[in-house]
């Protein structure tokens, strides 16, 4: 699957990392350190955390079940707004609208709540998702820092 990248006139950071679960919180973090230039509330930046650790476990977990893979953390500011992009080149999802669904999981036994799309669409202003079986997934987030109601 390859990345839609888009001549921004923004600043961006690709970041790439294995996919060992303890690799979630780095990016989490880094994610929140990168947002903190446009100036995020606390609020704001606990929605980009939750969103990336949704993100970035939906990678190692169902990504790359069985295998070590890598995991690209893009980051991209522009005006006020944070667009996130988390990709994997691992196994797809069969049925993307499905597996976006409230409470669905393909892992029921490993205890996993299916919220993790719907958190990312709750705290993110966009959300959207692509991914093809035995090539990956890509799914893109954007935070508009600053804006009450999202657009």
């Amino acid at each position: 699957m390859e990345s839609k990248k888009k001549d921004r006139a923004g600043e961006t950071v690709h970041l790439e990392f294995e996919s060992h679960s303890h690799n979630e919180q780095f990016a989490r973090v880094v994610s929140a350190v990168f947002a903190a230039r446009l100036d995020p509330t606390v609020e704001e930046i606990e929605d980009i955390k939750t969103a990336v650790s949704e993100a970035v476990t939906n990678a190692i977990i169902h990504g790359y079940e069985k295998e070590i893979g890598v995991v690209h953390l893009d980051l991209t500011i522009e005006d006020k707004s944070l667009t996130i992009v988390v990709r994997d080149e691992g196994a797809g999802i069969a049925n993307v609208k499905q597996a976006m669904e409230p409470l669905y999981t393909s892992k029921p036994s490993k205890e996993r709540s299916g919220m993790g799309f719907s958190f990312m669409e709750a705290f993110m202003d966009e959300v959207t998702v692509e991914s093809e079986l035995g090539k990956g997934t890509e799914v893109r987030m954007v935070k508009r820092i600053g804006s009450i109601f999202p657009l």
